[in-house]
C-alpha cells in the first residue's frame, strides 16, 4: 500500500485487510484512535518497531516521561518536530 491509498483509507470505518499489524496500529493513531493504537503496540512490547509506536503515542497522550522511556527501549531520541510531523514520517517509513 503506498500513501495515497493509506491515507485514502482514513475515510473508513475499519483498517484495510491487507495492513500489516504495525501498519494496523499506525492506521488507528492517524484516525486519533489512541487505545486501539496502544493496544497493538503493548501487545507487541519488546519490538523495536512497536516500541517506537508506543513512544509516540505516549508523546501524543502529553506523557513526555513515558514517551522519553519508550523512545530508549527503541533506541530512539524524541523527536524536535510535531507529533502530526512524526507520524507522516512513522508512515512514510513503515508502509514500504
Amino acid at each position: 500500500m503506498d500513501l495515497t491509498a493509506f491515507n485514502h483509507s482514513l475515510t473508513g470505518a475499519a483498517p484495510p485487510p491487507d495492513l500489516t499489524l504495525l501498519q494496523t496500529a499506525l492506521w488507528h493513531a492517524a484516525k486519533s484512535e489512541w487505545d486501539a493504537a496502544h493496544k497493538i503496540a503493548q501487545q507487541h512490547e519488546g519490538q523495536k518497531e512497536f516500541d517506537r509506536l508506543h513512544a509516540y503515542l505516549h508523546r501524543v497522550e502529553g506523557d513526555e516521561w513515558n514517551a522519553g522511556y519508550w523512545y530508549r527501549r527503541a533506541g530512539a531520541t524524541m523527536p524536535g518536530k510535531s507529533t502530526e510531523e512524526e507520524l507522516n514520517d512513522l508512515i512514510k517509513e513503515w508502509l514500504g
